[in-house]
């Protein structure tokens, strides 16, 4: 049987992981206006700022991970009748997942800074 600080352990380390799908969604949550940020208008932006087309099922299952971890938050908004009366799910980053973004971002700037071959190319450097 596993302690309880174990599960907290593992449940942390769940709670923050973000993958590179997930972090170019929630980028875009953050590109796009507070009341643009929905599934069908979110999978649009990521085929046009990748060039890669994908599913809008993707889209709303890493939604709803992020949310469940805690990077994003959802809130529904007025049905519309050119919707057939469907309401939109829009979404917002959180403190927490702006704060996973940054310590990504750091992360990858240190990696790209301790690469040799490329830092000095793109003005990198282990001093800057």
């Amino acid at each position: 049987m596993r302690s309880s600080f174990y599960i907290l352990v593992m449940k942390q380390m769940i709670e923050t992981r973000l993958g590179d799908f997930e972090e170019t969604t929630m980028l875009i949550v953050g590109i796009l206006a507070e009341d643009d940020a929905y599934a069908f208008r979110i999978s649009k932006a990521f085929e046009h700022r990748t060039g890669r087309s994908i599913s809008i099922g993707a889209v709303h299952s890493t939604l709803d991970r992020l949310e469940t971890k805690g990077f994003v938050r959802s809130t529904l908004k007025n049905s519309t009748s050119e919707r057939g009366d469907r309401r939109k799910r829009i979404f917002s980053i959180t403190a927490l997942g702006k704060r996973v973004l940054r310590e990504s971002m750091e992360f990858k700037i240190s990696l790209w800074k301790s690469y040799p071959a490329l830092a000095g190319k793109f003005g990198l450097s282990e001093q800057s």
